[in-house]
């Protein structure tokens, strides 16, 4: 087998091995949120996991790439493609991280008698915005697609207006009941958390227009 035919087939395992990440995350993400609405810690515990084998997934492909840049002398194009991967995992190493965040506060709501998430249905909307977007930059870089990618930066405006809508939402629920202001202050981090998680999936949209393009717009930092 060529050099070449080697890289080829090496640069496939870790696109294959970048799905399966993002499918980890989006797993991740979905119980933290399915957790939080029906109060399920069992089911929140089991998010820590899923965060471990996201950050085995990280080194294993952070090592793949660093063996492609040595394998030979990259052209331009090859260079591009695997250090947009190695920047792509590093964000979505942090909605891991992020979502095993959102698991942590939801477990501090075992105690307590009554959770105020059900009056806050922008939240799960949230939730499911940013699961596509994750899905959307992986399949951008995958399928060299610079739309898509392009895409991210709109999509993330939504959650940004969510965010928003929600930490009005919290100030409300803080006025009528002050008696919940720890909670309501444990919901609003599980919101900025999401919102991270918007800004890491437009940073990944980024980097694939990067490996796209060669250019590489400025990124939201999360």
């Amino acid at each position: 087998m060529s050099i070449r035919a080697r890289y080829e087939r090496d640069l496939n395992d870790v696109f294959d091995n970048l799905m399966v990440m993002c499918r980890h995350i989006e797993t991740a993400i979905e119980m933290c949120m399915k957790a939080l609405v029906e109060r399920d810690y069992e089911l929140a515990e089991q998010v820590f996991d899923e965060e471990k084998t996201i950050d085995k997934l990280e080194r294993k492909i952070e090592g793949d790439c660093l063996r492609l840049l040595m394998m030979e002398t990259p052209v331009a194009s090859d260079f591009r493609e695997v250090s947009a991967a190695l920047k792509m995992i590093t964000d979505l190493e942090r909605i891991g991280d992020q979502a095993r965040d959102i698991a942590e506060i939801t477990l501090q709501f075992r105690n307590s008698e009554e959770v105020y998430i059900k009056e806050l249905v922008h939240i799960p909307q949230m939730g499911a915005i940013v699961i596509q977007m994750i899905k959307d930059s992986v399949q951008a870089y995958i399928n060299k697609d610079l739309e898509l990618a392009r895409y991210l930066d709109r999509a993330d405006d939504k959650v940004d207006e969510l965010f928003v809508i929600v930490m009005n939402d919290l100030t409300e629920l803080i006025k009528k009941n002050p008696d919940i202001a720890e909670q309501a202050i444990k919901l609003m981090m599980i919101n900025k958390y999401l919102e991270r998680i918007g800004d890491h999936a437009v940073n990944i949209g980024e980097w694939v227009e990067y490996a796209i393009t060669g250019e590489h717009g400025k990124s939201k930092r999360g």
